[in-house]
């Protein structure tokens, strides 16, 4: 490992992270300029557009027939989003919970979950697979389209505010048009090279340590590729935005499994192949952290910063496994058995407990 490697690792992270931000921006607001609800554009567009990164770097690897990366960066995307990015968020302030997320985002998000996890059992998502999710993906953005004519008018200014698309609608003179399809244009040719230089440095860096692909797709990649949802989500809740932190999270675990992989499936000859590591563990862990969401998010419809905190921790958790697992540490038994013996019940009985309490109130149903 050399310093050519490391710096092409960091100029590549830099350069998603700019492309990223330059495509969500110029997308949201040309979606602005013709017309697109500002709450679709907050759920979809932007939530979409961050995940840009992600979908370059999978359609890169699967093209270069390294499907342990692919797949390793949309699971470990989603776990992070989770995990880190809202439990950050949380820690900085807590994080109030819109009901329709509730209702309609977070249970097909944990539905989508479920069957990226029934579609891994052969070992492979082939081209059918790809085909199923990304004809889902077309399905819900549709959705969100009719089921956002139905949201209130505070939810609607609150984006518009965010994106800025009341603003672009005064204005639209043929500079601002040709301005946003510049910084589309910029951020798709900074995605690809930044793609491109992160997945071959990283799989570099794996071989040169003796780690494997899926762990560094787990962790740098999906870490790094997930930089501009870090910044859009903090962002947003410095701003004490309703919910866009949340949504944010929320939709692009959603367009990881359906788009990228989708996309990234249909390109790859052959499919994508799945490692069984993925599919006895972290597969399950992701299917965990979504299911985890719904208990917190209904508990006062809140994000409260002890449960950003416990996000943070297992987050940090579920890393340290990976690194010890990958390197065959001697204290990997004990930190598993502390882990089963000992965390994971506490955690499951404050789950139930948030549960049931939510349940006798009702407040996210009848709100």
């Amino acid at each position: 490992m050399d310093a050519i490697t490391i710096g092409l690792m960091l100029g590549g992270l830099v350069c998603l992270a700019i492309g990223g931000e330059l495509l969500v921006r110029g997308a949201s607001h040309l979606a602005a300029l013709v017309g697109v609800s500002p709450l679709v554009i907050g759920l979809t567009v932007v939530s979409f557009g961050t995940s840009s990164p992600e979908l370059a770097v999978s359609v890169q690897a699967g093209l270069a027939g390294k499907s342990d990366i692919a797949i390793g960066n949309v699971v470990g995307s989603n776990i992070f989003n989770i995990l880190f990015i809202l439990g950050a968020c949380a820690l900085i302030s807590p994080l109030i919970v819109a009901v329709q997320l509730i209702r309609r985002e977070v249970p097909f998000m944990i539905a989508v979950s479920l069957l990226l996890a029934v579609l891994a059992l052969d070992g492979t998502i082939g081209w059918a697979d790809g085909l199923l999710l990304f004809s889902l993906l077309l399905g819900y953005t549709i959705w969100s389209i009719y089921a956002s004519r139905k949201e209130s008018a505070a939810v609607q200014d609150e984006y518009a505010q965010e994106y800025g698309s009341q603003k672009l609608r005064e204005r639209p003179t043929v500079a601002v048009w040709v301005m946003q399809l510049v910084m589309i244009i910029v951020g798709l040719g900074l995605l690809a090279l930044g793609s491109n230089w992160l997945v071959e440095s990283a799989t570099t860096i794996a071989r040169s340590i003796g780690i494997s692909d899926i762990v560094i797709g787990l962790t740098i990649v999906a870490a790094g590729t997930s930089l501009p949802e870090v910044v859009a989500s903090i962002v947003a809740t410095l701003k004490q935005e309703r919910d866009i932190a949340i949504g944010n999270a929320v939709g692009s675990n959603i367009f990881n499994i359906l788009g990228i992989l989708g996309i990234a499936s249909l390109v790859t000859p052959g499919g994508l192949v799945v490692a069984p590591s993925v599919i006895t563990f972290d597969l399950p862990v992701m299917i965990a952290v979504a299911f985890a969401v719904m208990p917190i998010f209904v508990s006062g419809l809140s994000i409260n910063r002890w449960e950003g905190a416990l996000f943070l921790g297992y987050y940090v958790a579920y890393t340290v496994y990976l690194i010890m697992a990958a390197t065959e540490h001697d204290a990997l038994p004990a930190f598993s058995g502390i882990m089963m013996l000992f965390v994971l019940p506490i955690t499951l009985l404050t789950l139930a407990i948030l549960t049931v309490n939510a349940i006798r109130r009702r407040d996210w149903v009848t709100s």
